[in-house]
């Protein structure tokens, strides 16, 4: 594998080393998996937390100010919001920078979600020009005074007939965004098939005053290695590929410094990492709460090693910590990491039609803000 150069990525006053974003996943970059990632990674790379609705902010919802938690050493600490209104995240930025409570902003422009796209939010948004630059602008203005810098993540566009990305990207960069990232999928692609990367180089010649981050299909230390070199990018954001596999973070760190990789884990080391995971969310949810959020990470963890079906349904159902530390004791520590383990894991689906409001795609000037598109949970 060919080896990167050390990164010179910057986002505002933030140097970004190496260049590697953990994207935020509803349900997955708790502050509990960030530090995983984080104890793996470098501490100057950066770890976005879960996606939070700037309504919710505003509101004061109580369960999202319970997600806006950062760990004490955690630095730059990064948030994405996720809204339709200018004004409504105008204000949410206001109220994040003025109390303090993050010092990068990202937005959400890429989520595919049904429920988020019919309603004219994630995705579906950025074909909206105006209204996109708008939304920017207000964001931009509010972070400014406080120098936290914003950036935008947005997709190709809503389907192939309807791309967005190189007028999202100039309008980002127009606008004051301090980095763009782009998912190299249409909304209709949803997380099927395979990420086109050719896109992230036409975004990088297009934007030219900004880092330009791609985003899609990264699985390994040699595929963001690879998206590097061919598209010019200026850094990776992982998503999927670190799914039961924090570890991929200390792979990218030294593939992108030009140093040798680390052997990968035996399943010995995956199940005393599978046990940190259980214990940091503990200590941050309660045991309880625990487990339960933990059963999702089962399958990723052990994907491809030989462990037996009784021993999986134990994992897939335990409920305390003490289980938990019982039943890595069964697995097999000499194990080693399997090389089917290596490819895609998380959601893919199908691709299929983009759901929008009526008459969306009329005139892409229209400024109108979509009708109670904001009304969502956190993390979503």
């Amino acid at each position: 594998m060919t080896t990167g150069a050390k990164s010179a990525l910057r986002i505002g006053p933030y140097p970004v080393d190496p260049a590697v974003v953990l994207a935020p996943m509803a349900g997955i970059t708790n502050l509990a998996f960030r530090k995983l990632c984080r104890e793996f990674g470098s501490p100057t790379s950066i770890y976005v937390c879960e996606m939070i609705t700037a309504r919710a902010v505003v509101e004061r919802n109580e369960k999202t100010l319970d997600m806006m938690a950062f760990d004490a050493d955690e630095s730059p600490r990064s948030m994405q919001l996720y809204g339709v209104d200018p004004a409504t995240l105008g204000e949410a930025v206001r109220i994040i920078v003025g109390e303090g409570k993050a010092d990068h902003i990202d937005m959400n422009f890429g989520c595919p979600v049904p429920k988020v796209t019919k309603l004219g939010g994630g995705a579906a948004l950025p074909y909206k020009r105006a209204l996109f630059s708008q939304i920017v602008r207000a964001m931009v203005a509010a972070a400014e005074p406080a120098g936290v810098p914003v950036t935008v993540k947005f997709r190709i566009g809503i389907d192939d007939e309807h791309l967005t990305y190189l007028d999202a990207g100039r309008i980002a960069e127009a606008e004051g965004a301090q980095a763009v990232a782009l998912h190299a999928r249409t909304a209709a692609q949803r997380y099927s098939g395979q990420a086109d990367w050719s896109a992230i180089a036409r975004l990088k010649e297009a934007v030219a005053t900004i880092p330009v981050l791609g985003n899609g299909d990264i699985f390994s230390a040699a595929d963001a290695v690879r998206m590097m070199a061919e598209t010019g990018c200026d850094g990776v954001v992982v998503g999927r590929g670190c799914l039961g596999r924090p570890w991929l973070f200390a792979e990218l760190q030294a593939a992108l410094r030009g140093e040798p990789l680390p052997e990968p884990p035996n399943l010995g080391k995956v199940g005393e990492v599978l046990y940190r995971h259980g214990a940091l969310l503990s200590e941050n949810f309660g045991e309880d709460k625990a487990m339960r959020d933990l059963r999702k990470h089962m399958a990723w963890y052990l994907m491809g090693f030989p462990v037996g079906a009784d021993l999986r349904r134990a994992f897939a159902t335990v409920s305390q910590l003490t289980e938990l530390e019982d039943l890595v004791g069964q697995l097999d520590p000499t194990a080693p990491f399997p090389k089917d383990a290596e490819g895609p894991r998380g959601r893919q689906g199908s691709p299929g039609k983009v759901a929008l409001p009526h008459g969306w795609l009329d005139d892409p000037q229209d400024p109108a803000v979509p009708h109670a598109a904001d009304v969502m949970h956190s993390g979503g």
